[in-house]
C-alpha cells in the first residue's frame, strides 16, 4: 500500500520489458531483495540490488496495463517505498495497482503551475469523480475537472518539482489508479443491484 506522495526520482538505466533495472541512489540503501518499490505508480518488486541499481521482472500483465514497457534509458519514474503503521497518510491510499493508461492531450501554463489534460479509459468513468482523488504515474492528485472522455489536473511547483509530471508533453502515456475507496463502492452496488434484478 502506497499513498501517492513520491519521496525520489529514479533513472532508467535498461529496459528489456522483461527486466527493469533502474538507478536511485537515495532510495537504494532503504530497500533490500523482495521488498516492493511504486515505479510510475507500478507495484514491482525488487529482484536484485547492485549498489545504487535497482532490477525489477515485468510481467505481460504490467506491460500492457501500464507505461512501463514504454521507458527508455534515461527516463526519470517516480518512486515510492511502501505505507508503513508510522508513515503520515498524506496522499490517499494507492495500491500500485494500475486501472489503465491514459494520455496527454494538452498541457497549459498556469502562472507558477500546469494544467494536465488526460484521456482516459471509459470503463474507469464510475470510478471518477469531480474532485476526487487520482493517482497519475503514482503521484496523489485531486481532479480539477472532467468530461465524459478527459480530466483535468492542476499541477503546483512542488510537485511539478518532485515528480517526473514536469516532463509530459502531449502524446505521452500516464498510468492512472483510480481512488479505492470509489472502486469497492462501486463493485458493492454492482453487485446489489444485480442481486435485486434476480429476485
Amino acid at each position: 500500500m502506497f499513498t501517492g506522495i513520491i519521496e525520489h526520482l529514479g533513472v532508467v538505466r535498461k529496459n528489456t520489458r522483461k527486466e527493469l533495472v533502474l538507478q536511485a541512489s537515495e532510495i537504494s540503501t532503504k530497500i533490500k531483495k523482495g521488498d516492493s518499490l511504486a515505479v510510475n505508480g507500478v507495484c514491482l518488486t525488487l529482484i536484485k540490488k547492485e549498489k545504487d541499481f535497482l532490477y525489477f521482472s515485468l510481467s505481460q500483465e504490467t506491460i500492457d496495463k501500464t507505461n512501463l514497457g514504454l521507458l527508455k534509458p534515461g527516463s526519470r519514474v517516480n518512486l515510492e517505498m511502501p505505507l508503513t503503521l508510522q508513515t503520515p497518510l498524506s496522499g490517499h491510499l494507492v495500491t500500485g495497482h494500475v486501472d489503465g493508461k491514459g494520455k496527454v492531450i494538452k498541457v497549459e501554463k498556469r502562472g507558477t503551475g500546469k494544467r494536465l489534460f488526460i484521456y482516459y479509459p471509459k470503463d474507469l468513468r464510475k470510478y471518477i469523480i469531480p474532485k476526487g482523488s487520482i493517482a497519475i504515474n503514482g503521484v496523489s492528485l485531486t481532479i480539477a475537472s472532467l468530461s465524459e472522455n478527459h480530466l483535468e489536473i492542476e499541477l503546483i511547483p512542488f510537485t511539478l518539482e518532485h515528480t517526473n509530471l514536469n516532463l509530459l508533453k502531449p502524446g505521452d502515456i500516464i498510468n492512472i489508479e483510480c481512488d479505492l475507496i470509489g472502486k469497492y463502492l462501486s463493485q458493492w452496488f454492482e453487485q446489489f443491484a444485480e442481486k435485486g434484478r434476480k429476485k
